[in-house]
């Protein structure tokens, strides 16, 4: 089966008027049709700039990225990208938000519209399409983030520490929630974390990257053994620490 993403020798650096500062070395990694991957290293060390490139905000100085194997400038538009913050217009309802990618793209439709209310049900929003963001919940807007990405069908998402905003508890909530609802509609997934729980109870496999430049240290398979494997469950089980320990060695090596 060919990989919906293949990175083959990233190298990308950053430049000022004080001189260059080299981010990324020698990234190469691919991703398999519906994966669940996270990106994990120290604080800095280019996990952002990563996914940046991969969107297609930026270019790689050498290297190359191919989605579902064309070159990433013929296929960007197949990628959906969620960042920190869910960015939802207060001036819009909650089903207009959901729509606003389809608009930009001049895409919507009767079909559209179906599919927008068919997601806003199954993901527990229906009854909130006409209120503003205002009044919803952290989480609550993360789904509808999340729906108005959704809503696109990308082969690949790209998830920013989606999360990082909301309190523990509802963190701890919605990423199970939002883990669920990515497995469940059989997306290909790519998550930047600083979050090691977050990463091992999200992921199939965990990639380290060193400190800056960044290069990839290992990559740590994830499985677990549970009738239920949902993000909380994995939590609680038994295997979940030795991922843990394992990927917290890993970045801490040279310290």
């Amino acid at each position: 089966m060919e990989p919906i993403l293949e990175l083959k020798n990233i190298n990308y650096s950053y430049h000022t008027l004080d001189g260059e500062t080299k981010a990324l070395s020698d990234i190469s990694f691919t991703l398999e049709p519906g994966s669940f991957t996270a990106v994990v290293g120290p604080s800095g060390c280019g996990k952002s700039t990563l996914l940046s490139l991969i969107a297609g905000l930026m270019r790689p100085e050498s290297g190359q990225i191919l989605l579902a194997g064309k070159p990433l400038s013929d296929n960007h538009e197949n990628i959906g990208y969620m960042l920190q913050h869910d960015h939802l217009f207060e001036w819009r309802t909650v089903y207009r938000n959901v729509l606003l990618g389809l608009e930009i793209r001049g895409k919507v439709d009767a079909a559209s519209r179906r599919k927008a209310n068919e997601l806003l049900a199954q993901y527990g929003l229906k009854q909130f399409a006409a209120s503003r963001p205002s009044e919803l919940s952290g989480g609550m807007r993360q789904r509808a983030a999340l729906i108005r990405t959704l809503i696109l069908d990308p082969e690949l998402l790209l998830l920013d520490e989606p999360f990082s905003a909301l309190d523990y508890q509802t963190r701890l909530k919605v990423s199970d929630d939002i883990g669920q609802i990515i497995r469940n509609s059989g997306k290909t997934a790519l998550l930047v974390t600083h979050d090691l729980s977050e990463a091992v109870s999200l992921s199939d496999r965990v990639i380290v990257l060193t400190r800056r430049p960044a290069s990839i240290a290992c990559v740590v398979p994830v499985s677990f053994h549970l009738e239920n494997d949902t993000p909380l469950n994995r939590r609680n089980a038994p295997e979940f620490k030795t991922f843990f320990n394992k990927i917290w060695k890993e970045l801490n090596q040279d310290d």
